[in-house]
């Protein structure tokens, strides 16, 4: 039974790394949209949607990892 806690945990773990990635692929991409770039140029920062799917993939990438090397 420990075992198959440990595995689907482990599972959890991967499947957020990954999504983190993309939710961060995501968020790049969406920096080089128009209405992103012009709000860059005009206000010197990303825009909060760019920024929440910056924030959002390195806290799914990082408790992933957490998850992958606990068990």
């Amino acid at each position: 039974m420990a075992n198959d806690s440990g595995l689907s945990i482990k599972t959890i773990g991967i499947s957020l790394v990954v999504f983190g990635v993309g939710l961060a692929i995501w968020g790049y991409q969406l920096s080089g949209s128009v209405g992103s770039q012009l709000t860059l140029a005009v206000t010197g920062a990303d825009t909060e949607k760019v920024m929440t799917f910056y924030i959002s993939g390195a806290i799914c990438f990082v408790v992933g990892l957490f998850l992958v090397k606990k068990h």
